[in-house]
This record gives structure tokens, sequence and C-alpha cells, in this order.
């Protein structure tokens, strides 16, 4: 990927121990790669509630959530000389060493993985690591790797304001819909749903239940938004 210039920009990995990938929260170099991916994945998915109602006989789809994207692709460490004309026959096993405790080894001060923002012209992603699987492909006669592939997982996240404004899964300006357990009665369902029971009559009315107090398990019911009760 190059710049406005036309100069060949490298993918940059940074870490940092804190989820606000703040500056003063990165840890170590960022890691520059040798040559950048042939390509990238991304993965978009959305998921669904197959629920079925009472007295029904199908299932309906219920929006529930967007999970992250995920982001796949690969690396190349070489030490032949035969792509940058630098031989340097050290192997390439350290710098891989290397990436990989990046990606995946506790942090010292947050004692979990890291988190990280991945930079490649104006491409930015920000996630963790999921998974790295190398595959040694070339040696020298003594079993020193010269020759490497990395493929590398991340799983995106996003800073947590802007996640609770994007999902915001408790709004009430919202439809939601909710199938009963055993136990559960109609005003505590309202508090989850609206953050206050007191609507549990109008949602009985709109969703035809004359006994409130006796929920049937494995019953669908809509909780349309508090502006509209």
């Amino acid at each position: 990927m190059a710049n406005d210039r036309g100069q060949l920009e490298k993918m940059r990995i940074i870490a940092f121990n804190n989820p606000d990938l703040a500056d003063d929260h990165q840890v170590g170099e960022a890691f520059t790669a040798m040559m950048n991916p042939e390509s990238y994945t991304l993965d978009y998915k959305v998921t669904f509630n197959e629920s079925q109602g009472q007295g029904t006989s199908g299932t309906q789809q219920r929006f529930f959530a967007k999970p992250p994207e995920e982001m796949q692709f690969e690396f190349l460490f070489d030490d032949t000389g035969i792509i940058d004309g630098n031989p340097r026959n050290e192997g390439v096993y350290q710098e891989v060493e290397d990436l990989k405790k990046m990606l995946i080894e506790n942090d010292s001060e947050s004692h979990e993985p890291r988190h990280f923002k991945l930079i490649w012209g104006q491409f930015i992603f920000k996630g963790r690591c999921t998974g790295i699987n190398i595959n040694y492909k070339l040696f020298k006669p003594d079993g020193t790797p010269i020759r490497a592939l990395c493929k590398v997982s991340f799983k995106g996240s996003i800073e947590e304001s802007l996640r609770v404004t994007l999902e915001n899964a408790h709004s009430p300006d919202l439809t939601h819909y909710r199938v009963t357990r055993k136990g559960e009665t109609l005003p505590w369902l309202c508090y989850q749903v609206y953050g206050d029971p007191k609507y549990y009559l109008e949602v009985a009315r709109i969703n035809g239940i004359t006994d409130f107090r006796t929920l049937h398990p494995g019953t669908e019911l809509s909780f349309p938004p508090v502006a509209k009760t």
C-alpha cells in the first residue's frame, strides 16, 4: 500500500496494555512488517435469536447482536536474501518468536493479552489477537529456519463509549423481544428492558396477556418503545 506520494508504507502493529489505546499505554516498539500482506480478509456477522412463540408452528429470527468484525492475514519472514537482496543468514526464528510474544503473551502490567492497533496507510484496525499459526518453510543445513509464514487473526474492538452508543441494547426507543423462562414475571422483564417495572400492564395488553402473574416458559413477548406505549 502506497501513500499519496507513491512511497511504500509498511504495515505496523502497535501494542497497548489498555483498551483505550492511548499513547501512554503503548508497550514497546511497534512491529513493522518485512513484507506487507498480499491480502487480508475482513469478516462481518450478524446474529439472531430463533424463537418460537407459544401456539405457533414455526420460528422467527429476531435480531440479537452484531459481533465484532474479524481480520485475518499472513506475514512472510524471509532470511534468504531473495526478497530484499540482503541475506542475513541468521534465521527467522527469533523474529517470529518476538511477534508471537507480542501478540499472545500476557502483558506484565495488565496480566492479560494486549490490545492492538494495526495501521497500513489509511487502514486502521483496532482489536486483539485471537490466534497465530506459524509455518516454517525453508531451513539451513543445521535446521535453522530461514523462511516462515505466519497466519494471524484479530477480533475487532471499539472504545466502550462508542460501543454503548452504537449497540445500546437496552434503549427504550427500540422494540425488544424476549422468550420467557421459568420463574420470570412481567414486571421483572419490564425492569430488564426499560429499567422500570411500571410498564407491565401496557406490555400485558399489547401481548394479549390476561394473567401477567403466570407466564408460561417459552412465550415470546414484545416490548415496544416506551414513547409508543
